[in-house]
């Protein structure tokens, strides 16, 4: 099959690789030269593990190709797909749509045939039949479909979550836009993937709805590690304990300093205005949104108590993506975190594996080469993202960079007993801090 896809952002440049991975023939389209350019050279513009084997092996073999003219991808497709940016509108949360649109309008001119339009973009409800307006207004001649097919990709892992998903949904009205999607997929669908076809409504408030629910089970399990840490109990056991449990499952109950990235924080937003906007209020997703905000507060005001104040603190940071195997710093807990130390008085000097370019552009801080570069001579330690190769510190090394040493482990990496034996002062969260073994 021919496919465009519009946009080579994280959701644009993922899908149309891995389609391209399934024998069709995708164009990726992109307005920004520089980018395309790039891109045809083999230069990928965000990490994303494996990311740039996809796009090398397919771009070689001839079935993946990147354009600026929308028009020349678009001509022959099968199914054009819009996968644009959906930020959050400043002062209401709200999804701006304003790319949408406007690739909604270029699709309408560039069109010369039948074709199926996807929206792949996380787009609140309605947006198809907005988009399908657009399309037939300015060309009430054209014969076309509309879909919905939101995508389910975790950065870091979005590769696999792409080949072997959970589920495929697809909304659309016709039988002949579903068989279009059902060949799209056909490579999963012989292995059985669940493909759901349902409105395109429901399609819509699918992805809204599976976002806030998983926000919903991190937010909860913040809550109740500040309760364990209360009464003594250990976050770990409590989230073991409700995890093994079929009905909830133990996915997404990590307490931490909060959830950040692309999707939950934009997406959660998003649901409560469209919420407000039918008088339908959400009062879960809007506690979720509140709290998940007062959260990074929260944590950073622990670190400022176990420094015992953090003024004139040279403190190391490691990790300031929202996550580890990725670059992305979008709402990541650290953005809230670091300026809030640096407005305390502390220096801050920082690692991560991955994040360092993004940084750059977002905070003001020294940025190390590796982790014991930002040790050395600090006065203290803060673990903010999980990434793996902080999972095993050399904790004798550790000890003789720091001045202090003091470890605030806000994912819960280390075991608390393991670090009063190494002779650290040890604060995690849900968890009873650890003293230092005499």
């Amino acid at each position: 099959m021919r496919i465009a896809m519009i946009g080579t952002g994280y959701v644009g440049l993922v899908s149309g690789a891995c389609l391209s991975e399934f024998g069709h023939s995708v164009v990726c389209v992109d307005k920004e030269a520089d980018k395309v350019a790039a891109l045809k050279a083999g230069t990928i513009p965000i990490y994303e593990p494996r990311l740039d084997e996809v796009v090398a092996t397919n771009t070689k073999a001839g079935r993946l190709t990147f354009e600026t003219d929308i028009a020349k991808a678009v001509r022959g497709a099968d199914a054009v797909f819009i996968a644009v940016g959906t930020p959050s509108r400043r002062g209401d949360g709200h999804a701006d749509l304003t790319y949408v649109h406007a690739a909604a309008e270029e699709i309408a001119r560039a069109l010369t045939g039948y074709a199926v339009v996807v929206t792949k973009s996380t787009v609140p409800v309605g947006t198809s039949r907005e988009v399908e307006k657009i399309i037939r207004k300015l060309r009430p001649d054209l014969e076309f479909d509309m879909a919905s097919n939101p995508e389910f990709l975790r950065e870091g892992s979005a590769i696999d979550d792409f080949r072997r998903p959970d589920r495929v949904v697809v909304g659309c009205d016709t039988e002949r836009a579903r068989e279009i999607m059902r060949e799209v997929y056909r490579p999963l669908y012989l292995h059985e993937t669940p493909i759901l076809f349902t409105s395109r409504e429901s399609s819509e408030l699918i992805k809204y709805a599976a976002n806030a629910f998983l926000a919903t089970k991190i937010t909860f399990i913040n809550e109740m590690a500040d309760i364990c840490e209360k009464v003594g109990a250990d976050v770990q056991d409590v989230s073991r304990g409700i995890g093994l449990d079929g009905r909830i499952g133990g996915k997404f109950l990590h307490a931490g300093p909060g959830f950040g990235g692309s999707c939950f924080p934009k997406d959660t937003l998003a649901l409560r205005k469209t919420a407000q906007d039918l008088g339908t209020p959400t009062r879960i997703v809007e506690a979720v949104v509140s709290v998940n905000d007062s959260r990074k507060l929260a944590m950073a005001e622990k670190i400022e108590r176990a420094f015992g104040g953090v003024n004139g603190k040279t403190i190391a940071v490691l990790g300031l993506t929202f996550k580890p195997n990725t670059d992305d710093m979008r709402d990541a807990p650290s953005l809230v975190i670091v300026p809030f130390l640096q407005r305390k008085g502390a220096t801050i000097r920082a690692f991560d594996p991955e994040g360092v370019k993004e940084a750059r552009k977002l905070m003001n801080v020294e940025l190390c080469r590796d982790a014991y570069e930002a040790l050395d001579g600090s006065d203290g330690v803060v673990i903010l993202t999980e990434w793996n190769e902080f999972r095993a510190l050399d904790m004798a090394r550790m000890k003789a960079l720091l001045k202090t040493p003091l470890m605030i482990d806000l994912r819960n990496i280390y075991r608390p007993n393991q670090m009063a034996q190494a002779g650290f002062t040890y604060v995690s969260v849900g968890r009873a801090t650890a003293a230092p073994s005499r």
